[in-house]
């Protein structure tokens, strides 16, 4: 064990700063990871709509949509892969500790941009496929569920968690 006090003593973990700094970066990375497998088929699903035959069926609205999910693909792809950016230009400088709160608000911004990409895409293929209302109603089906999953779930699991402590 390192001879350097705990950071957080009774937490289970007996780790320097710099320890549980590598700890959550390594944490944040495969959080990042997963995060940015699925938005990168999403954007490549995106990306090849074009080049089928009924998008030129797409009405004005439909068009805006898409072009929007675009540039939303686009951001989120790239803010995630700007915490690739912050540890090349933060390595060895001794900034692991902002470099990980960094991240991690990065990551809950781009969570929270995947939420509306989804809805998004989801709205906008049963717009184009079915009816009128199929669209709004199955966006904002996958939107709360996203709320449901990702914060509310959370949230509920939580406090049960320091209960057991």
């Amino acid at each position: 064990m390192p001879e350097y006090p705990d950071v957080n003593p009774g937490d289970g973990r007996e780790e320097t700063a710099n320890e549980r700094s590598d700890r959550n970066w390594s944490e944040l990375l495969q959080e990042f990871r997963v995060l940015q497998t699925g938005t990168q088929i999403l954007a490549g699903f995106l990306l090849t709509l074009p080049f089928q035959q009924r998008f030129e069926e797409l009405s004005p609205v439909d068009l805006t949509v898409y072009l929007v999910l675009v540039v939303l693909a686009a951001v989120l792809t790239l803010l995630a892969l700007s915490s690739v950016s912050l540890h090349r230009l933060l390595f060895r400088q001794g900034a692991k500790e902002q470099l990980v709160r960094t991240a991690n608000v990065i990551l809950i911004v781009c969570l929270a941009l995947s939420s509306l990409l989804f809805t998004g895409i989801v709205t906008f293929i049963f717009d184009f496929l079915l009816p009128a209302p199929a669209g709004i109603i199955a966006g904002s089906v996958v939107f709360v569920l996203a709320l449901a999953l990702w914060i509310v779930l959370p949230l509920a699991v939580r406090p049960r968690r320091r209960a057991q402590s």
